[in-house]
């Protein structure tokens, strides 16, 4: 499928890149050398950033850590950020970055637009932010969601992915009558205690949820990504201990395709779900409107009975979250009587700052530009010029790096940190790999702290996401600067 309005021109095939990853974690480590990283500290953090240093030092007096957004953190210190345009970013010293972090997605054409911000000034001097009451764009952005993806007969919003997440899964129990829910291992579906499980990295289980009772997960297992044999043994544990409610899944592959799939395993969870009486939840935060306008259900050909959205469809405002899906299931979040005259059981949801005005006009007017634009396949394009260029400098030097993306999801894993697994049926490795993510996540944040310092926001050093306020000239110069980056890469062990 070639473009045609997506993000991708070809899908990636996910069993050579899960190959080249085996290989990194199996390889030295490999990253911005000690000398070059700290050349880097001088010349640009310390000489040039002062005044974001000033502010981190003065915020964690207030703050714990001194930012509120796990996204912020950065080594050295997180830069402090006051303006957003387009591809670009600028910090309190006056530097200029290219802003490949996007907001963790949702900013598919760009940030701040000026077509979506005079429709939000305009709200603003009329009705303001928020009134507690029906606004006519809770209509309005729900019909426009309805209208171009294929699964969502009906729409709710919420406050966060998180929230519509937590409500899918409550959903999912009243429409099934069923217990357990299902997720990919590494997958990210929000931090709510039932769902922070197995998150970062397959088999992790509880050991990333701190803070979270271990009975939370009596109801809650992980499969492992791409294994249809391993979820179908999960759907028959399950069907002896009340029955799987949802099996939930990222379309690309868990934490957003760190860990690609196939196109036959997405079909498969589909067609397995159903055979054990669950339902398929899409978590489409990152991939819907960025993988298409009718997002990745649409690319692949399945259909999930729930999608859960993110950030995107406020358009980057506040109050971003959703789900949607069939009407049958739908009704567990309306109140009153089905066709035949039962009671339908309502799931508990609330959020107070729901669907304000001002989230449901931003992202109403951003999803209309998107259509509008072919801004997915724009910001596609974009990524499919900047991954030639980065996958020809890490040849140039002949470093072990992976590159690929999807769309204009795009990964450059330099260690692996994400691709190791825990098989607790050796348990005495987990020390082991515990001790080797660590070491490698430490070298993931160095090599992130080398692209700021050329002008590069990335989320956490490995994913980037382009927008369709890039250009040609613009990746153009990335890649340069990527490059110069790579150049002072070799061997730390």
């Amino acid at each position: 499928m070639a473009y045609n309005g997506y993000a991708i021109d070809e899908y990636p095939d996910a069993e050579k890149i899960t190959k080249q990853l085996d290989r990194l974690i199996e390889s030295p480590i490999y990253g911005i050398t000690p000398e070059a990283l700290e050349e880097y500290e001088r010349e640009y953090f310390d000489a040039k950033c002062q005044t974001s240093k000033e502010m981190i030092d003065e915020a964690k007096t207030v703050i714990p850590g001194g930012v509120q957004h796990n996204l912020a953190f950065n080594y050295p210190f997180p830069i402090v950020m006051t303006k957003a345009e387009g591809a670009k970013l600028y910090d309190a010293d006056g530097n200029e970055y290219y802003d490949l972090l996007q907001a963790g997605g949702p900013t598919v054409l760009g940030s701040n637009p000026p077509v979506v911000r005079e429709k939000v000034i305009d709200l603003l001097n009329t009705c303001g932010p928020s009134t507690g009451l029906f606004h006519e764009f809770e209509y309005k952005l729900a019909k426009k969601i309805s209208d171009l993806v294929p699964s969502v007969e009906m729409f709710r919003m919420l406050g966060s992915g998180t929230e519509a997440d937590m409500c899918a899964a409550r959903v999912a129990r009243l429409a099934t009558g069923n217990k357990n829910l299902l997720k990919m291992g590494g997958a990210y579906h929000g931090w709510s205690d039932q769902l922070a499980y197995g998150i970062r990295i397959p088999g992790t289980k509880g050991l990333q949820s701190k803070g979270i009772p271990k009975y939370v997960f009596s109801h809650t297992d992980e499969f492992f990504p791409g294994d249809l044999e391993d979820l179908e043994r999960k759907l028959k544990k399950n069907k002896k201990r009340g029955g799987t409610a949802a099996v939930f899944i990222e379309p690309v592959g868990p934490e957003s395709g760190t860990r690609p799939v196939t196109r036959e395993f997405i079909r498969g969870t589909e067609e397995l779900a159903h055979k054990y009486g669950a339902l398929l939840i899409f978590d489409e935060v990152v991939t819907g409107f960025r993988i298409g306008t009718g997002g990745a259900q649409k690319y692949f050909g399945v259909d999930p009975d729930l999608t859960v959205f993110g950030k995107v469809i406020a358009g980057g405002y506040p109050g971003a979250g959703g789900i949607g899906g069939h009407r049958d299931v739908m009704k567990h979040l309306g109140a009153g009587l089905d066709s035949s005259g039962k009671k339908i059981k309502k799931a508990l949801c609330g959020g107070t700052m729901a669907a304000t005005p001002i989230s449901c006009v931003a992202g109403y007017y951003t999803i209309e530009e998107i259509e509008k634009t072919n801004a997915c396949e724009k910001a596609g394009r974009m990524a499919d010029r900047l991954m030639a260029g980065i996958k020809a400098s890490i040849e140039k030097y002949k470093l072990p790096f992976v590159a690929f993306n999807q769309g204009s999801i795009c990964h450059v894993d330099t260690v692996g940190t994400m691709h190791f697994a825990i098989d607790w049926s050796k348990p005495w490795q987990l020390p082991n790999i515990l001790k080797e993510t660590g070491r490698r996540q430490i070298e993931m944040e160095h090599i992130g702290a080398a692209y700021m310092a050329e002008g590069i926001v990335t989320l956490a050093g490995s994913r980037l996401y382009t927008s369709a306020a890039y250009d040609e000239a613009m990746v153009d110069d990335l890649i340069e600067r990527f490059d110069r980056v790579f150049s002072k890469c070799g061997r730390l062990e």
